[in-house]
């Protein structure tokens, strides 16, 4: 991530960085995003899916919507519930 874009968020990412789906944007400056997971079971020999739901800090540059693909980074502790932050919208789509 540059400095400028350091500069622009507010807060210095660093640590873990996904791609989910923003499946709620109804708090104030706070989105809920889902990320599906797919794991290996050994013992079933299959694959099995898992849904894992985070919130992170939505500033007012980025102003994510629900149904919007987003990539998020990990931060210092924001609120009781909110230790990430969107990056920016990789897809806008519509409602869920």
């Amino acid at each position: 991530m540059s400095k400028k874009k350091k500069a622009e968020l507010g807060y210095s990412v660093r640590g873990a960085a996904f791609v989910g789906l923003v499946s709620s944007a109804k708090m104030p400056k706070t989105v809920t995003v889902e990320r599906t997971l797919t794991r290996y079971i050994p013992k079933y020999e299959r694959y099995k899916k898992t849904k894992s739901k985070v919130k992170a800090h939505n500033p007012e540059t980025i102003n994510a919507k629900e149904g919007d693909i987003v990539r998020i980074g990990e931060t210092r502790k924001i609120s009781k519930t909110k230790s990430f932050i969107v990056l920016e919208i990789i897809k806008e789509g519509g409602a869920k």
